[in-house]
């Protein structure tokens, strides 16, 4: 049973009915009790790093996940903002991070973009996949998915990466360490590619 962690931040429609299109098990968990009995997590999150952080920690969600996640080593998949939140820190914000990830969130350096490159990094680009795992099986190795966003997870560990994009910088589009996944383009729009790593997601 897939829980999509509902704490106010993220599309939790769109992964709802793709996981119900494709007769995968799942729910929307909005409280503690609705963690009881999962087996898999999906952290959504959109708008800026120390709102979504503030979000989930309103939600009185955030030490249990850290127990399903850290010691009980449920899958979880961080998604656009909610990769980010796996992180230490970031340059958007104050808060702290979950911390699962020894990484830190960073901006895109504008220094290096140009007219045609601004910020935010928005619309359709290709991944490369650098790292074979279950969660990118049966996806072209530059597949094409949809980004919106500014900032990125950066991380000395290169170990963790499992696909990069390029705009103007070549940056971590994907990560995989153990049972955590995070993704930073949103599969919930990027039509078949995104519906093919959500599936594979949840057969884990």
């Amino acid at each position: 049973m897939i829980a999509i962690i509902d704490y106010g931040v993220g599309n939790i429609k769109a992964f709802a009915n793709i996981y119900k299109n494709l007769n995968i098990p799942f729910k929307v968990a909005q409280s503690l009790d609705d963690l009881e009995d999962v087996s898999k997590l999906i952290l959504p999150g959109v708008g800026s790093f120390d709102y979504a952080m503030q979000s989930l920690h309103n939600s009185g969600m955030k030490e249990k996940l850290d127990e399903l996640v850290l010691e009980k080593k449920l899958p979880v998949l961080g998604i656009c903002v909610g990769l980010q939140m796996l992180a230490k820190s970031s340059d958007e914000g104050k808060l702290n991070g979950l911390g699962w990830l020894d990484a830190h969130v960073e901006k895109f350096d504008e220094s290096k973009l140009s007219s045609m490159t601004p910020l935010p990094h928005m619309g359709w680009n290709n991944i490369n996949i650098v790292q074979n795992n279950a969660l990118l099986k049966d996806l072209d190795k530059d597949a094409r998915f949809y980004f919106l966003h500014s900032y990125f997870i950066s991380s000395n560990d290169e170990s963790i990466v499992a696909a990069t994009a390029t705009y103007s910088e070549t940056f971590t589009s994907i990560v995989h360490q153990e049972n955590i996944y995070g993704i930073q383009p949103h599969p919930e729009k990027s039509h078949q590619n995104g519906i093919t790593l959500l599936k594979n997601f949840g057969e884990l």
